[in-house]
């Protein structure tokens, strides 16, 4: 099912547009912004608590139980590959008549949303995206289960989309 990564511009048009039938579409992958946030949350969250678990009992009960600290640093190594994992996952790509969102790494997900079924596409930021540059682009369909979101773009290109879909979403549903 893999078909592959690509980024930037195709043989058939801007930054993963596909045109012609039959033809494999071309997968934009998540910038590494996202990927360094998230990276950095995991650090803060979890270091937060390995100084905490480990502190406190190491002061009040002795050095030996500062080990509490332990677990909690082995899920922040193990949560760096894993990170980076599902980072990789995700991918989106833009065909004629609509946006394909995959994601998952042991439950592999694709979503398929056609543009004459967008209600609303918008690009939110929160504070922390905003630090790191980022932005996520949300789909609203007719079907609620088919809402979709592409986390972690940049503003630019989640604009570019937004509006893109925008368009294409108006010119689909205008025959309905």
């Amino acid at each position: 099912m893999d078909t592959g990564s690509a980024q930037g511009a195709g043989p058939d048009g801007p930054r993963g547009t596909v045109e012609a039938a039959g033809v494999e579409p071309v997968w934009i992958a998540l910038p590494p912004g996202l990927l360094r946030m998230r990276r950095l949350l995991l650090v803060v969250w979890l270091g937060l608590i390995a100084l905490a678990a480990g502190l406190l009992p190491g002061l009040l009960a002795g050095p030996a139980w500062a080990a509490f600290a332990l677990p909690p640093l082995a899920l922040m190594a193990w949560g760096w590959g894993m990170i980076e994992r599902n980072w990789r996952s995700w991918r989106y790509a833009e065909r004629a008549d609509d946006l394909l969102i995959s994601r998952g790494v042991l439950w592999r997900e694709e979503t398929v949303v056609p543009y004459g079924r967008m209600q609303l596409v918008e690009v939110t930021s929160g504070p922390v995206e905003r630090h790191f540059g980022l932005a996520s682009v949300q789909l609203h369909t007719a079907a609620a289960a088919t809402d979709a979101t592409i986390p972690g773009l940049d503003p630019a290109e989640a604009e570019r989309l937004r509006d893109r879909l925008t368009e294409l979403g108006e010119a689909r549903s205008a025959g309905l």
